[in-house]
């Protein structure tokens, strides 16, 4: 019986961590950046932080990007 702890446990233990970084690399993708977030704070107008409160900062910084790529374009079209 303690054969099979010794043989099982560490599979057991390694096929955990390998689903553990699968599930990491996942949640990397999706996460916010401590960048956007600083970014966010630093600029934010009146209706991004209504948003920020009322549906988090998921929508909040949707509604930021969206106006700074609505900055950008406009820069793009003037040059």
């Amino acid at each position: 019986m303690t054969a099979w702890l010794v043989i099982v446990v560490p599979i057991v233990i390694m096929f955990f961590a390998l689903f553990m970084e699968r599930v990491e690399a996942r949640l990397r993708h999706v996460a916010v950046q401590e960048n956007e977030v600083e970014e966010f704070l630093e600029s934010a107008r009146p209706e991004e932080v209504k948003a920020l409160y009322g549906h988090g900062i998921g929508r909040a910084l949707d509604m930021f990007r969206l106006r700074r790529r609505g900055r950008g374009n406009a820069r793009k079209r003037v040059r």
